[in-house]
């Protein structure tokens, strides 16, 4: 997420590096994504729909918007523009960093001299909207005309959540992988020799290296809470292989046994670790998810769940203890699918209101799948390359645990949510869900699965 991220990278893409850029977890990611829907629904007409009749090879400004804002990802965005001029004199790309979401929606959907021709987002939940509500152009076109076979060049989640109901309105650049960190000198002390490869070995290892201090703790196996930093439905859903929707497009939570298993899991290892409350207790205590305090720099948690930029982040502020990286555990009985994760990154696609479209083509072209520039892009922000090409490129950072995360990113079990017409909010809603079952108050999880149900396609009936 961080400049890619997050999601929330809500939240992953989605750090200082890039995360730092995604200041807000999947959760208030889906905040923001469920209060745009208004305006991607004007987006339809927005300024009367654009042209692919433009000359990619006249003299043309392209205006392009991102939401990168820390020096360091600024910089190397404004690297690949460079690269891009160079091979492209006729095109002098406008850029305009740290925009939000909220103002590229605005401007999507007014159109007019001043819209952008280009745009990234961090949200690939607003996907669906974008495509559904035609802010975007179909690449497919532009695709087919260059020779570029997506499935080729592409990994299949990343393809999977930058389209929406056959309309492939972005492409990805960069992404997110989550996984596991853990305190290798915590293991070492618990008598933990290898991370856990199941869930019940995962909860074996979080109590071992739980330490009860009073009604406090001096260390905490794992923070397993939904208020807990990326411990989200959605990142935990794609260990237990949930399809959220079924071929009819109603949701079918209640009837996925992997949800209910999920939703069971997590509330136990709630349990097991000392209950909500006192869990609860302890969260309060945790620094902020970018900054140096993050409870698993400081050791507060000896494992995390996180993306591939945590590592960098870690590093940086300076941790005593050496780190281990992993995939998160599969349910015991599907070892076989051990090494998938949750996927996520940034979106890239161009403004169906441009009158220059063949010529911004060129740009997310080159931006996508020249593997020089998405591998210069991936090693300066700490991100998870997004072609195939650019995984195997033998320039790719070798950091260890950094590669831990693109071998996620190319499980082919791997996963991310599916796209909605109203984004998130499917999420949010079952993310309600899980605080009121880890916290006791819904007391009937079928019963809460079916109330979810309803209200999902409740609200994907009011958007559409």
């Amino acid at each position: 997420m961080p400049g890619n991220r997050r999601a929330v990278r809500s939240t992953p893409a989605r750090t200082q590096a890039r995360t730092r850029t995604r200041t807000h977890t999947r959760t208030s990611a889906a905040l923001a994504a469920a209060a745009a829907v208004c305006l991607l629904a004007g987006a339809c007409t927005g300024s009367g729909g654009g042209t692919a009749e433009d000359d990619p090879n006249a003299e043309t400004t392209l205006t392009f918007w991102h939401g990168w804002s820390a020096p360091s990802e600024v910089e190397a965005i404004d690297a690949n523009i460079d690269a891009f001029e160079k091979k492209h004199p006729n095109i002098t790309v406008k850029v305009v960093k740290n925009v939000s979401d909220d103002k590229l929606n605005q401007a999507l959907r007014a159109g007019g001299d001043k819209a952008p021709d280009v745009v990234s987002s961090f949200a690939t939940d607003n996907v669906g909207r974008f495509c559904s509500a035609r802010a975007l152009a179909d690449l497919k076109p532009f695709l087919a005309k260059s020779g570029i076979d997506p499935a080729k060049t592409f990994p299949k989640p990343m393809l999977e959540y930058t389209q929406y109901e056959g309309v492939r309105c972005t492409l990805p650049l960069l992404g997110d992988a989550y996984g596991l960190y853990y305190n290798k000198d915590a293991f070492e002390k618990a008598g933990i020799t290898e991370p856990p490869r199941t869930f019940s070995e995962f909860d074996k290892a979080a109590e071992k290296l739980t330490r009860h201090k009073g009604d406090s703790y001096s260390q905490l196996g794992f923070m397993p809470n939904y208020h807990g930093y990326e411990t989200t439905v959605e990142h935990y859903g794609a260990q237990f292989g949930v399809d959220w929707f079924g071929e009819d497009g109603k949701a079918a939570n209640a009837s996925d046994p992997g949800m209910k298993k999920l939703f069971q899991w997590q509330r136990g290892l709630v349990e097991k670790l000392g209950g909500f409350s006192k869990l609860e207790r302890y969260r309060s205590s945790f620094g902020d998810e970018w900054g140096a305090k993050h409870p698993f720099h400081t050791g507060q948690v000896a494992m995390q769940l996180d993306g591939e930029w945590r590592g960098k982040m870690a590093r940086d502020a300076g941790v005593d203890f050496e780190i281990g990286t992993a995939p998160l555990p599969v349910p015991d009985g599907e070892t076989e699918s051990y090494g998938k994760g949750y996927l996520s990154g940034t979106v890239i696609g161009i403004a169906q209101s441009s009158p220059k479209q063949n010529a911004a083509w060129e740009l997310v072209r080159f931006l996508t799948t020249d593997t020089g520039a998405v591998v210069d892009f991936a090693n300066a922000i700490h991100n998870v390359p997004s072609t195939l090409a650019a995984m195997k490129s033998p320039r790719l950072n070798k950091d260890p645990d950094y590669r831990t995360f693109v071998k996620i990113a190319r499980h082919p079990e791997s996963r991310h949510a599916p796209g909605s017409v109203n984004g998130a909010a499917f999420l949010l809603t079952l993310q309600d869900l899980g605080y009121d079952y880890e916290s006791g108050r819904e007391k009937n999880l079928d019963a809460g699965l079916e109330k979810a149900d309803r209200q999902i396609d409740k609200d994907i009936a009011q958007a559409e």
